[in-house]
């Protein structure tokens, strides 16, 4: 038996040939090892154990691990193992199937985290052309699985939850759009009964890649359910001539006793132990884009800046209408010059007066799109991502250039380096407007090239400017994943600002990344997707707890809001180092209606929550608030945040605690709690405790 283990999490594999490893358990590290084989010894009637490379050769009757053929022939892979090697933080197996002439190394990391990290590896050892159709990593579950939880989407309104429970049969989220997507699930989970946030067993797959790909689990009579993930490859994608060798994106998988929070923390945990996780206080950022959309003025944008130094923010972010011809969505994208007859001396005054309000600069770019009515696309048809001679459907008056064309690619690569250069631009948001389809790229189905060419491109621009950020923008959060946060330092979570929509966002993508990787804005009164209308304490909490900014012509602000917005940043400011480096805290609260959350400090000293009223409550005296993750046996000064004004007067007679701090134990803030405000639908209350 072989044990990879961490963080209270163990894979245990039979390594015990001459066939590939067995998957003995992955779940709850047992510790010693003793009588395990005995214990868990296969009979007839036992669940069939599957490798780590599932395939019909062992007896395996769902999806494969590795598919593929050679003009037809050798469709099915009898893999024998030829090694076991250890590798840093965990195995690396490799396995051969002769006669196919196939090679295949599988690499399996243990992280710190106690997260499970994979990837897959097929070498054409053989005569002519080898043709993949899928590569996938699996891990059996086999534990108490009654339920599965994934989400779905669209613009604006991404990760809404789905749960159900197990069935037999093929559970599958498969996503065909060219990039992550809106509607991708990000985390496919499968859970014990009723599981929630702080209670329950929860195993999760995660695919870190940035085009098409899918996420699974298989359950089949005879075996333990399985999970899964990897790219997802269009027909022909992927040919390999002799020697060559295709290799998977990582994909991850994470187990906890501790319900959705335990998931949670085990994820932020391998992100921030990233080399190059984001180290520095994430900087309050105002984004011009609904302040100004299309309508550039030095003027009005000087004056906004002026306003936004004044309150505190320390990034200015120029978004979408700066280049040439950009005067509305439907001409200029791919023109990657200022435009002049709005910009006479380039953008030099705008940036010298951010510079010397004391905020970084920064610069709105869609490379990967093309306008049709731009000088690119009349110049250079070619470098259209299509079929030669017929183009696909335009979406958002756009289509898509083929960056893994050398000479797109290289073009590309010139115009940002140079907007980079010449502006000393500390920040780039990069977005990605819209799917992609028919992507062909040299006659054959182009994602995967085109992926591969995106992360290269945004390498060498991270490589030529060591310092510059990067957001990950696809119409908001349609691109969202590991693949894509190795080579950027946040994400735009979605293109809505209205915070009631906000809080579901940023509680389903706060499952798969920490706080300060997710973008969030203060946006004004009306929403502007939506309409609705909010008040502004409640924009103001609902966009604290992630990487915060500002999205709103703050120049039209009266003084009280301006005080309010200061007084945020602030608090923004004094809470950033809890914020982005505390685990998240999720109440399994009695009331849908009101969701009760927060950060709590490594060390459990310190704590800041929010209760947030989505919507009416039935009950007219509201449950208590019980807060999770503090230490039972401190005291705690529990406090509300000065800096953010009660939504209404009379919360504090309610709530006597929202008017003067009191001490409380850990121990009865997690079982009698707080007495809960009464609040409306929209509002928020945001407190702390410190020991």
């Amino acid at each position: 038996m072989l044990s990879l283990s961490a963080a209270g999490t163990a894979l245990i594999l039979d390594t015990d040939g001459p066939g590939l490893p067995r998957v003995v358990h992955w779940g709850a590290d047992p510790g010693p090892l003793t009588g395990l084989a005995e214990a868990v010894a296969p009979s007839l009637e036992a669940r069939a154990r599957c490798t780590v490379l599932p395939a019909q050769a062992e007896g395996w009757h769902g999806r494969p691990a590795v598919l593929g053929h050679r003009a037809g022939a050798w469709p099915y892979l009898r893999l024998e193992t030829e090694e076991v090697a250890p590798a840093e933080g965990g195995v690396r197996i490799t396995a051969r199937d002769a006669a196919a002439g196939v090679a295949v190394i599988l690499e399996i990391v243990m992280e710190p985290s106690g997260v499970v990290r994979m990837a897959t590896e097929v070498r054409n050892d053989g005569p002519g052309a080898y043709t993949l159709e899928a590569v996938s990593c699996q891990l059996p579950v086999d534990g108490p699985v009654a339920e599965v939880l994934d989400f779905t989407g669209r613009w604006a309104a991404e990760r809404s939850p789905q749960r159900g429970p197990l069935r037999h049969g093929l559970t599958l989220r498969e996503s065909r759009r060219g990039k992550t997507g809106h509607d991708a699930t990000g985390l496919l989970i499968a859970g014990s009964a009723g599981f929630g946030f702080r209670s329950g067993e929860v195993w999760a797959v995660h695919t870190g890649w940035s085009g098409d790909h899918a996420h699974w689990l298989e359950s089949l009579p005879e075996a333990a359910p399985v999970l899964a993930g990897g790219e997802l490859l269009g027909p022909g994608e992927v040919e390999l001539a002799p020697g060559a060798a295709y290799r998977s994106p990582w994909v991850f998988f994470a187990w906890s006793g501790e319900g959705l929070d335990g998931l949670a923390a085990r994820l932020h945990e391998r992100m921030r132990a990233r080399a190059g996780h984001p180290r520095t206080p994430r900087r309050v950022i105002l984004n011009t884009w609904e302040a100004v959309y299309f309508d550039h003025d030095l003027a009005k944008l000087s004056g906004l800046a002026e306003r936004a130094a004044g309150i505190g923010a320390e990034l200015f972010v120029l978004d979408d209408g700066w280049f040439r011809g950009r005067r509305d969505d439907t001409s200029g994208l791919g023109d990657w010059t200022v435009d002049r007859e709005v910009w006479p001396d380039g953008l030099h005054p705008l940036v010298k007066q951010v510079r010397s309000l004391g905020m970084a600069m920064g610069l709105w770019v869609e490379p990967e799109m093309v306008n049709p009515d731009s000088d690119l696309a009349r110049e250079h048809p070619d470098w259209i991502l299509a079929a030669p001679g017929r183009l696909p459907a335009l979406e958002r008056n756009q289509l898509v250039l083929d960056v893994a064309n050398p000479e797109a690619y290289a073009y590309l690569l010139a115009h940002l380096d140079r907007l980079v250069a010449e502006y000393d631009l500390d920040y780039l948001k990069w977005d990605h407007n819209r799917d992609l389809l028919e992507p062909i790229h040299d006659g054959r189905a182009g994602v995967h090239e085109q992926t591969l060419a995106t992360y290269r491109l945004l390498d060498e621009l991270r490589a030529r400017h060591p310092g510059l950020e990067i957001e990950s923008c696809a119409g908001g959060g349609g691109r969202i994943d590991y693949g894509i946060l190795e080579r950027t330092d946040r994400v735009w979570a979605s293109d809505t600002n209205d915070p009631l929509q906000r809080q579901a966002i940023q509680r389903w993508t706060g499952l798969l990344l920490p706080p300060e990787l997710i973008g969030s804005h203060v946006g004004a009164a009306r929403a502007h997707i939506t309409g609705r209308s909010a008040d502004l304490p409640f924009r103001l909490a609902t966009a604290l707890f992630a990487h915060a900014g500002i999205e709103w012509d703050i120049t039209t602000c009266s003084p009280a809001e301006l005080r309010e917005l200061a007084a945020w940043i602030g608090l923004y400011k004094r809470l950033r180092p809890l914020l982005h480096t505390g685990r998240r805290v999720t109440a399994d609260h009695p009331d849908p209606q009101a969701w009760l959350h927060g950060v709590v400090a490594p060390d459990r000293r310190q704590g800041v929550f929010a209760l947030a009223q989505l919507g009416v409550s039935v009950a007219g005296a509201p449950p208590r608030l019980r807060l999770p993750g503090l230490d039972p046996a401190a005291v705690y000064t529990v406090t509300a945040c000065p800096e953010l004004a009660l939504p209404r007067p009379g919360l504090d007679r309610r709530a006597p605690w929202l008017a003067r701090p009191v001490q409380v134990s850990g121990a009865v803030l997690a079982s009698a709690g707080l007495t809960a405000p009464l609040l409306d639908p929209a509002q928020a209350v945001v407190f702390e405790v410190r020991s």
